[in-house]
């Protein structure tokens, strides 16, 4: 599946990944290949992007993210490396 993030300063991410967790307003939660269709608010917290290579973890300030038809878009407010 893709994966996008988008920050209002940058494209941060795009690219092919095997599974992405993010933190959910009400939890934190994994999105993997085939998913159902959603959309979610994020919190503060950690994002953590796999692919069949490596696993990155970056933080972000918040956001939305919607999957739909093997495309995760996420929207970040801001993104941090640590």
């Amino acid at each position: 599946m893709t994966l996008e993030i988008i920050t209002p300063d940058k494209k941060f991410f795009d690219g092919e990944v095997t599974s992405v967790t993010v933190p959910g307003s009400m939890g934190s939660f994994e999105v993997l290949n085939n998913h159902a269709p959603i959309i979610s608010t994020l919190d503060r917290g950690k994002i953590i992007i796999r692919t069949n290579a490596k696993t990155q973890t970056f933080f972000i300030k918040g956001g939305v993210i919607e999957v739909l038809n093997n495309k995760v878009m996420l929207l970040a407010e801001g993104v941090e490396i640590h």
